[in-house]
């Protein structure tokens, strides 16, 4: 678990807890909330047109 010889940092758990959460909350909004500047689209919109290209619904077809 811990080497002998390695040393514990003493941190404030109350600024440990924003830095975590900023960078938590930017690789959030960059990895999600925007779309991306090539179509347009978030990754969850791409990942159901995918789907749905891969179940073969169309527009064109019925159900």
């Amino acid at each position: 678990m811990y080497a002998q010889n390695e040393k514990l940092i003493p941190v404030y758990i109350e600024e440990e807890m924003k830095d975590s959460y900023i960078n938590y909350a930017m690789s959030v909004i960059v990895g999600r909330a925007l779309p991306d500047v090539r179509d347009g689209l978030k990754p969850v919109h791409r990942r159901i047109l995918y789907a749905m290209k891969d179940l073969h619904l169309e527009h064109s077809k019925a159900y």
